[in-house]
């Protein structure tokens, strides 16, 4: 009915060992019974859960959130804000990209730290790879499981595949053109004069 998966993750800029496992609720199949999220036991450990599923079960794993058991992961058609004001009740928050290709979760990353205040861990979870992570660093995640059949150790390299930013984000306020000053002629010009 569930699956629950544990890798190695990148967290900040280095390789660890994760005590968290993600649960993942079984893909529909066609002809078989939809799971209800209320009736999933999320088993004893860290979990971080579908947020679906702790919405539902909220009062149910209300102690283990509280102990820093329980944390949730948006899937890409799920908003941010459904957890404006429960933020500070968990260790840590994931963003789900189901496809290399769905780059929703950018914008989800980007409003939980910009415009939820969101200052804890930020995990990138699901079809996470090297491409990915210098943008996902820019928009305010720091720490990514990558994909299981991926070498993680490579691709933290995709960290520092950039030396330079041009556009403004979570990591870097101000753009290129602001943050370096150009030198202006010593001599006034008198180009144009007369005309």
């Amino acid at each position: 009915m569930s699956e629950a998966v544990k890798n190695l993750i990148i967290k900040g800029r280095e390789v660890v060992a994760d005590d968290w496992q993600v649960l993942r609720l079984a893909e529909p199949v066609e002809g078989a019974p939809v799971v209800d999220a209320a009736t999933v036991a999320v088993p004893e450990g860290k979990f971080i859960v579908p947020l679906s599923l702790w919405l539902v079960q909220r009062e149910v794993l209300a102690a283990r959130t509280a102990a820093g058991e329980i944390a949730v992961w948006i899937a890409s058609d799920e908003r941010p804000e459904t957890l404006k004001d429960l933020l500070d009740q968990f260790p840590l928050i994931a963003v789900d990209f189901p496809k290399f290709t769905d780059g929703r979760g950018y914008s989800i990353a980007y409003n939980l730290r910009t415009r939820l205040g969101w200052t804890g861990e930020l995990r990138a979870v699901g079809d996470v790879l090297r491409d990915q992570l210098f943008s996902m660093q820019r928009v305010g995640f720091d720490a990514y499981a990558i994909r299981a059949d991926r070498d993680v150790h490579d691709a933290l390299k995709g960290l520092s595949d950039f030396s330079e930013t041009y556009q403004a984000s979570v990591d870097q306020k101000v753009p290129l053109f602001r943050r370096h000053a150009r030198p202006v002629p010593a001599t006034a010009n008198n180009d144009g004069a007369g005309i």
